[in-house]
């Protein structure tokens, strides 16, 4: 199979999250399977700073945006450790600034032009070069009009004559949505703006487009597509997702090679699930020097990592935390950055409690190693999760997850229940309620096997240690979901061919 990947961030050249992570993995995953894959991009400004070298390509873009003619050029590269392409469109108006999508909090007031042009270019680049995809793989919203475009003014020409498209919803909350005139800036005819394809609630959707024209749908975790579904999940869109449903996959995502406590440098000692018990208590001893933390194995660390956001649960966690530093012998350890309401509260429980708190408010990526591999339990009790990785990378480490059964988080963590237990799945803690009730009453079971039940732990640190959460487990389910949209493309082709 040829598959193009189409997507608006991409490790190492551009990222302000997962989706980031996963274009730059899950090419060079199927490009192991023995497929042909490529990746497209804009070439941002903080792309050609990144220190990689970019090849200019002999292609000079001239895209229509509604009535004016916009150029652009070509920039190649490759992914690292691989021979994957990675073509940068490049068009300085549009993608030479300081950040990705907005600035001082507030969206650019011209992204939906700014993703048009991506989007068209990023055609007009695959005919040039004669690419010819069997299917093209597109991410959340900025890439939603390629479906569109392939289903429409393109459907048939020379080099998309069987090209299908799959469209991944990476988090739908984030939905590209624009005033109903920016539809003149996609080059669409208005006959699609409607509510079964690109109209929302009077505004232009590009999310939703991508979703109404791709031939199938894709989320990053099998319980979010069931969640996305519903009016409290759905963000406006369920109907249309079930509408979709048969055409709708969710994919856990993978965690990526770096996250391995056998080989990680970042650590101050390696292990895996032969050796944790002698490893892991200096990786805890060390991050509780770093952190400032008196040095006790004794003592449970609850880590955290991540934004502080609602969504990650940090109004149930403060109201928890607040009561546990008073009474709890229990140390925590946080890194993170977020809500300015957030910081407040953390700093000044950190001054007042700093045996038990250690916290860093930003982000060092050494320091959120140390935390997975230093902490024994590691909490997020997430409002929504769409897959969610710190839970997979808690259990690579052996620091057992609590959490709430959300999104990825259900998918991945089972919890510790008796039958779960007694059939040797369990792997971790979960609830379901949002509410500080539910989480006290789950981590207290944490901890409290954490003190008193050192066997039953051990049987859940090796049984998370032992699952396989590798891109290369994931790629392979997303090469079943390329080959099923495929050729489900073709027989519909044929069918009205005939």
């Amino acid at each position: 199979m040829n598959i193009v990947f189409a997507t608006s961030e991409c490790v190492p050249f551009a990222k302000t999250g997962g989706l980031a992570d996963v274009c730059g993995s899950l090419p060079k995953e199927i490009a192991r399977l023995g497929h042909q894959t490529c990746v497209f991009m804009p070439a941002y400004r903080q792309t050609k700073l990144a220190g990689i070298d970019f090849k200019p390509l002999d292609i000079r873009l001239e895209i229509a945006i509604n009535t004016e003619t916009v150029s652009g050029n070509v920039l190649q590269t490759r992914l690292p450790q691989s021979n994957v392409p990675v073509f940068l469109i490049d068009q300085p108006k549009y993608f030479d600034r300081a950040s990705l999508y907005g600035e001082n909090g507030k969206d650019f007031d011209d992204n939906c032009q700014r993703f048009a042009f991506f989007c068209r270019a990023t055609l007009e680049t695959m005919r040039f070069l004669g690419l010819k995809p069997d299917l093209i793989h597109c991410n959340d919203w900025q890439t939603g009009l390629i479906p569109a475009y392939v289903a429409t003014e393109y459907a048939g020409q020379p080099g998309f004559e069987d090209t299908s498209t799959l469209m991944t919803i990476h988090n739908l909350a984030y939905q590209g949505v624009f005033w109903h005139w920016d539809m003149l800036l996609t080059g669409m005819d208005w006959k699609h703006f409607n509510w079964k394809e690109m109209e929302f609630y009077g505004q232009l959707n590009l999310l939703k487009t991508g979703i109404a024209f791709a031939d199938a749908i894709s989320t990053v975790s099998p319980t979010y597509a069931e969640e996305i579904q519903t009016a409290e999940l759905g963000c406006g869109m369920e109907n249309i997702l079930r509408h979709r449903r048969a055409n709708l996959t969710g994919i856990i995502n993978g965690i990526d090679e770096s996250w391995n406590p056998k080989t990680d440098p970042h650590i101050a000692a390696n292990y895996d699930a032969s050796d944790w018990q002698l490893h892991k208590p200096k990786c805890k001893r060390v991050l509780q020097k770093e952190l400032g933390l008196p040095e006790r194995l004794d003592v449970p660390l609850i880590g955290l990592v991540g934004r502080l956001a609602q969504q990650k649960g940090w109004s149930l966690i403060l109201e928890l935390m607040s009561r546990w530093l008073e009474s709890m012998d229990v140390q925590w350890a946080i890194l993170g950055t977020g809500q300015p309401e957030y910081h407040d509260t953390l700093e000044e429980l950190a001054k007042r409690f700093p045996e038990r708190l250690g916290l860093i408010l930003g982000f060092d990526n050494q320091l959120a190693h140390q935390i997975e591999a230093g902490s024994d339990i590691f909490l997020m009790p997430s409002e929504y999760e769409p897959c969610g990785l710190n839970q997979m990378y808690s259990l690579k480490y052996g620091t057992v997850p609590v959490v709430r059964a959300t999104g990825g988080l259900a998918d991945t963590v089972v919890d510790a229940d008796t039958s779960a237990i007694s059939a040797g799945n369990a792997n971790g803690f979960s609830f379901s309620p949002y509410n500080v009730e539910a989480l006290e009453v789950t981590l207290n079971r944490a901890v409290g096997m954490y003190n008193d039940y050192q066997d039953l732990w051990k049987q859940l640190v090796n049984t998370g240690m032992r699952q396989d959460f590798s891109w290369a487990a994931s790629a392979k389910r997303y090469e079943q979901l390329y080959e099923k949209t495929i050729a489900q493309h073709r027989a519909a082709n044929k069918h009205l061919v005939n």
